[in-house]
């Protein structure tokens, strides 16, 4: 029997004037040239150019002088091959140089979709029944490169979400890269992504200290590279090297952002193409501290890294790759708490099937076992979940996605054991959500998808996006639900 879903009459869309500054380098050839062109002009001209774009943007970039000098500061390179000392330039020549290599990156003018929702920190100054939320979205842009931002909002006791206006001067973070490494783990995370047979492999081995920082790495590299120059075989591995470093990394938002204007946009190399599909999960550790984690995939045009975000504020952020056979694929989602001590974790390894791994450590994941395989027609070519598990007092209650017939993707449900959810105790046999005729026309057609949920009051909260360009979100009664699943048959 179906289970009654409310549909929200609230969507979230893409909006194009949401704009972040990016540094801009066309060529060596083309940036010199450039660089010459700017400072053959006269003084007065430099200044009133300076003017011109300040006066355009200014308005448009929190501190867009600073972005500028910021991105002078990544031309140091090409100054000193013409002979340049920066300290020889105006503070005016700096900026005008700086706008030059500056462009701007509408975040969401493609899709605004996959979102998932949580419990705010903050939540004071709250009327009864009311829960401050934070939303996370997938914003995709030109090139169709993917990056996280938020909305925060208040849902009420009729389940309505009102959204937090979002500002318009979206920054994004700057990269710490202060972690440090462990050989061991590091050098089994390289061996899992490439098995290599060349020099450089040997050297690096000898030349890593049990542990060693990004700056020490880079300069172990460049040490390496010059000894194996004609080995392309050792070339290759010594960029994997810095390819793999480059994903631990931390980044801090300035106290003076509201959370609609922070964007986690790629930093890394793994992430060129794209961070996609974060799950974002508010987990309750074994001290009753609670740190929100994500788990995303890194996309560099060619390989995809499963890789895990955390954060305690939405301030400050960390991101670690993650390790073990079980990070090869899409779709991991974190359980909210420890089960029997370990970490537990929803996966999808083999594309097709759902699988349930545990460990002893939140990035390493070696094993795990099948959970569930498509049963029903609407998941005959893959499923997948929608997010981490949700407790409830039957069940660890899972928003899966089922993809049939003409690549639909439909949402299903299915429950868990709250001690052993290795076994599975109920899971409905028609989609709880099926995209309808609004929800069907977009960039991909005929999708319904989501990457988290929530309970609220008696309810559970889904938020789901609409053939990945919009999102909006609709309602269940969890005792309805719950009821439902306890009857229906184990697939």
């Amino acid at each position: 029997m179906p289970v009654s879903v409310t549909r929200k009459n609230v969507q979230f869309e893409p909006d194009a004037s949401r704009v972040i500054s990016r540094f801009f380098y066309p060529s060596d050839s083309r940036a010199t040239d450039l660089i010459k062109r700017i400072l053959a002009l006269p003084e007065k001209e430099q200044q009133e150019a300076l003017t011109q774009v300040l006066r355009d943007y200014s308005k448009r970039h929190r501190s867009i002088s600073r972005i500028f000098e910021k991105h002078f500061g990544k031309l140091s390179r090409l100054l000193e091959q013409l002979g340049i000392d920066p300290h020889s330039l105006s503070i005016a020549q700096k900026g005008l140089i700086g706008a030059y290599f500056t462009m701007e990156y509408s975040i969401e003018a493609a899709a605004f979709f996959n979102p998932s929702i949580m419990q705010d920190p903050d939540q004071t100054g709250l009327a009864e029944g009311e829960t401050r939320v934070i939303l996370s979205f997938r914003a995709t842009g030109e090139g169709h490169i993917s990056s996280v931002v938020f909305r925060s909002g208040i849902i009420d006791s009729n389940n309505d979400i009102q959204i937090e206006p979002p500002g318009k001067m979206l920054e994004s973070p700057e990269q710490v890269k202060n972690h440090t490494y462990h050989k061991t783990s590091f050098l089994r995370k390289l061996e899992e992504m490439q098995t290599w047979n060349s020099n450089a492999y040997s050297i690096m081995g000898g030349k890593l200290t049990e542990t060693f920082t990004y700056e020490e790495l880079k300069r172990y590299v460049e040490e390496t590279r010059a000894v194996v120059s004609d080995d392309l075989q050792s070339q290759a591995l010594l960029t994997e090297i810095m390819w793999l470093a480059s994903s631990h990394y931390e980044m801090d938002f300035s106290v003076d952002t509201a959370i609609s204007e922070r964007v986690i946009f790629p930093i890394a190399d793994t992430e060129m193409k794209g961070i996609e599909d974060a799950r974002f999960v508010r987990f309750t550790g074994e001290d009753n501290e609670v740190t929100y984690y994500a788990t995303y995939t890194a996309f560099d045009g060619i390989t995809i890294l499963p890789k895990l975000l955390m954060t305690k504020d939405f301030y400050h952020f960390k991101v670690m790759p993650v390790h073990g056979e079980v990070a090869q694929n899409k779709g991991m989602a974190l359980f909210p708490r420890k089960i029997n001590g370990k970490f537990a974790m929803l996966c999808r390894i083999d594309g097709v099937n759902n699988y349930i791994a545990f460990s002893d450590n939140i990035n390493v994941w070696r094993e795990a076992s099948l959970l569930q395989t498509p049963v029903f027609p609407w998941e005959f070519v893959q499923m997948g979940n929608c997010g981490s598990p949700i407790e409830t007092s039957e069940g660890w209650l899972v928003i899966t996605h089922g993809v049939g017939a003409i690549r639909e993707y439909v949402l299903g449900v299915s429950l868990l054991d709250l001690e052993n959810p290795a076994r599975q105790i109920g899971r409905l046999s028609v989609p709880l959500l099926t995209p309808n005729a609004q929800e069907r026309e977009g960039y991909v057609p005929n999708v319904v998808y989501s990457c988290g949920s929530m309970i609220h009051g008696e309810n559970l909260v889904i938020p789901y996006a609409m053939s990945d360009y919009a999102s909006t979100y609709a309602t269940v009664n969890l005792e309805e639900l719950l009821g439902e699943l306890k009857k229906s048959p184990v697939g």
